[in-house]
């Protein structure tokens, strides 16, 4: 399973990238107000920054609703940078786009997806990654987990290409949980990347090897 953090924060992203594990980083506008980033020239730029850090791909969302500008918007981010994948919402025109680019070959990301159904046209239209929101559907008491699995389970069937983005990860269980029922990607904060390494039997044992050589080495 590859690993996408979910930041516009560059130091995040250096500081995952020197883990060694980093596949490629996902954005959207508000992680980007969320670093005080705004305008488009400004965003942009950002975006390629983010670029020359991460060889993996890039995810540039469009802020454009309809088929038009979308496509105008999603053609332009697409030439920031070689790794750069526009990121197009789960709606009509956002299909019609995703196929518009299929065609024109450039990559995609579904976002905002939230069903089976959706997750089939998507790829269909032949998206490149297929992001359901995990966390938000467990908001709504329904098992987002489940809705992986059915995924998995139908692109296995029908033979699509698409990749499972698990995107709206929480924790580090959640990432666990994603790669166990079939999630190709999972995009998480650095948080619960980070949280993966911990376990108290961890710093029990080391605790216990570091006492030991302190005993024999005294």
């Amino acid at each position: 399973m590859k690993f996408f953090i979910d930041t516009a924060n560059l130091k995040e992203i250096q500081e995952a990238h020197a883990l060694g594990i980093l596949d490629g980083v996902t954005t959207n506008p508000s992680l980007m107000a969320k670093e005080g980033i705004t305008g488009a020239s400004n965003i942009e730029a950002h975006y390629v920054r983010i670029c020359d850090i991460v060889d993996g791909d890039v995810s540039a969302e469009v802020n454009a609703t309809d088929y038009a500008g979308m496509v105008k918007e999603g053609t332009h981010l697409a030439s920031l940078a070689n790794n750069i994948v526009v990121k197009v919402p789960m709606t009509k025109d956002g299909v019609k786009a995703i196929s518009h680019f299929t065609d024109h070959g450039i990559s995609t990301n579904c976002t905002l997806v939230f069903s089976a159904a959706q997750a089939i046209l998507a790829a269909k239209a032949g998206a490149t990654y297929v992001s359901p929101f995990i966390g938000r559907i467990d908001d709504t008491n329904w098992d987002g987990m489940e809705l992986i699995k059915e995924m998995a389970e139908i692109y296995a069937i029908q033979g699509f290409e698409a990749q499972i983005l698990a995107a709206s990860i929480r924790n580090s269980r959640h990432i666990v949980e994603a790669a166990k029922n079939g999630a190709d990607v999972c995009t998480c904060p650095l948080s619960a990347i980070l949280g993966m390494l911990k376990h108290p039997l961890t710093d029990i044992g080391l605790a216990q090897f570091l006492a030991d050589y302190k005993k024999g080495n005294a």
